[in-house]
Formats: C-alpha cells, structure tokens, sequence
C-alpha cells in the first residue's frame, strides 16, 4: 500500500499545533539534562536549534532531528509535510546566525539552505537517517528545505 498523496486532514490541522507544544517540552527536558533525555526521538539524534525571531528579536529554539556530517548539523525542515515552511526557516533566512546544542555543548553556527545540488547530494542520507522525510515530502508541493549548519 502506497503513501497517500496528502497528510491527513486531521494532522494537518493538528500538527502545527502539536508539533510547538512538542517541542517546547522537549527544550526544556533537553536543556534541563544536558541531552540525556530528550536528545533521541524515536532512536534519532536530536539536537536544540536556537534562531534569532525575525520580527521579535527574540531567541527562539526547537528540537529537530539532525545529521551529523563532520563539523556541519544537517537539518530537514519537514513540518510533517505540511505545505508550509517552519517558523525557525524564517528565521534564519532573515538571520543566519543560529546555536546548535547537541548534548550540553552549544555551538554558534551560521546556517543556510543547501542549493539543489546539495540537496540531491544530502537527501538520501537524511531520508536513510528518517525514512518518514520521504513520506512527507510525498505529502507536500514544496521542496523540503535542507538547512546545514556550518561553524561560524
């Protein structure tokens, strides 16, 4: 049986909602243990992204699934394939300088979205960490962004 074609119509209205209050739990659970618990989602790495808000100033942090590739955090702005992109993209489009936290080392990195061939190059590792990215990409018009986060 294939994927279907959209998400369905109760995540979608969900999902976003859920997705922030998920996150903001396991932000807090993360920072409080330095990563021990909150640093795995479903046996995957995660890591803390903190992103400057572009209208607020703010700091304003998410814990995202990531892949290591060297001295770079790769990131999947998936959104459960939803067809619009997260908030923290914004964010650091209009900002590129984020921190990424992994365990209890916090690290200032600059952040962009990885051109086309990047991506092709990038996307079957991530979908081989994640096989669900496919599936939300499946879901969704919009190309998924991958985000790599380079040391500043």
């Amino acid at each position: 049986m294939s994927s279907p074609k959209r998400p369905p119509v109760l995540f979608s209205l969900l999902a976003p909602r859920l997705m922030k209050w998920y996150s903001k739990i396991n932000v807090a659970i993360y920072r409080a243990t330095g990563g021990r618990i909150g640093g795995r989602e479903l046996g995957l790495p995660v890591c803390l992204l903190t992103t400057t808000g572009r209208k607020s100033g703010l700091p304003r942090t998410r814990a995202l699934v990531y892949l290591a590739d060297g001295d770079r955090v790769v990131l999947v702005a998936a959104q459960g394939g939803l067809p619009t992109q997260p908030q923290w993209v914004h964010n650091l489009l209009a900002n590129p300088e984020v921190q990424v936290q992994i365990g209890s080392q916090i690290r200032s990195m600059r952040a962009r979205v990885a051109d086309d061939a990047e991506r092709a190059q990038l996307w079957p590792r991530l979908v081989a960490l994640n096989p669900r990215w496919a599936r939300f990409q499946s879901w969704t018009d919009r190309v998924i962004p991958v985000v790599v986060c380079e040391p500043a």
